[in-house]
């Protein structure tokens, strides 16, 4: 018969108090069993458990869900995130603020799809080589040495702004925000020629799209620039705490093991 863990063992090894023991145990995330009025976990099968808990979850054809274990600080933003959560809750945001959103490492490569794409980005998106000019103003973004977000000029002739992703002493990348007229849009025709010259097209391939975009009063602009730094905080404390998580899974995996 497997070796049997006591609830005190199992919260030592978790290091959260007994209660939160027991209502695992009730509700049979962790594998349990009744001994009398006591509680006992089975050590190979919490083992396994363990084992499972940090197993790769299976990437979706867009957007890529990824538990990483070993050598998280060194792993890139796409292995540090819970991408699907992190989509739906770039989504959340873009649709309440009316604001394009994505999430991108340091050099501007995004990890995320774009969310509530304004139609200057539609407009070009399907274009060979369009999302380089993107990707360029995005990693320009995290070249403005300023901790404090501001609104810069991008290839597209409207505004954005960036929150920093940093964990520890380390910036693991951005959160983008996008699509804000500046104040005289849509731009003057010799204007938008030139806009439309540096993907390749004419004014009439923006025409039907420049009403798409984020006009935003002075208030929410203030906003937004706020948003773009706290959206980012958020997603670094998450990476903190999955860090934190593997790093107790890995122990307790190797304490039982030995």
């Amino acid at each position: 018969m497997a070796d049997m863990l006591t609830a005190k063992d199992i919260q030592d090894l978790l290091h959260v108090d007994r209660s939160t023991v027991y209502r695992m145990a009730e509700a049979g995330s962790i594998p349990a069993m009744r001994v009398g009025r006591q509680w006992r976990f089975p050590s190979d099968q919490v083992s396994q458990w363990l084992s499972d808990s940090a197993t790769p979850a299976t990437a979706t054809p867009t957007v890529q869900s990824t538990t990483t274990t070993g050598n998280l600080p060194d792993a890139p933003l796409e292995k540090l995130l819970p991408l699907e959560c992190v989509q739906l809750m770039q989504e959340t945001f873009a649709d309440l603020m009316d604001i394009m959103i994505v999430v991108t490492d340091m050099s501007g490569q995004p990890v995320t799809e774009v969310s509530h794409p304004c139609g200057p980005f539609k407009a070009i998106s399907q274009l060979p080589n369009a999302l380089e000019k993107c990707i360029a103003d995005w990693a320009h973004f995290g070249e403005i040495l300023e901790l404090e977000p501001k609104l810069i000029r991008s290839h597209l002739g409207l505004l954005g702004t960036r929150g920093l992703i940093r964990v520890g002493r380390e910036l693991k990348g951005m959160v983008i925000i996008g699509g804000i007229a500046p104040g005289e849009w849509p731009p003057a025709p010799e204007h938008l020629a030139e806009i439309a010259g540096e993907f390749g097209v004419t004014a009439d391939a923006f025409n039907p799209y420049l009403d798409e975009v984020s006009f935003l009063s002075a208030e929410q602009t203030t906003a937004v620039l706020k948003m773009a730094q706290r959206f980012a905080n958020i997603l670094a404390h998450i990476i903190t705490e999955r860090r934190q998580m593997v790093g107790k899974l890995e122990a307790i995996a190797q304490i039982i093991n030995q």
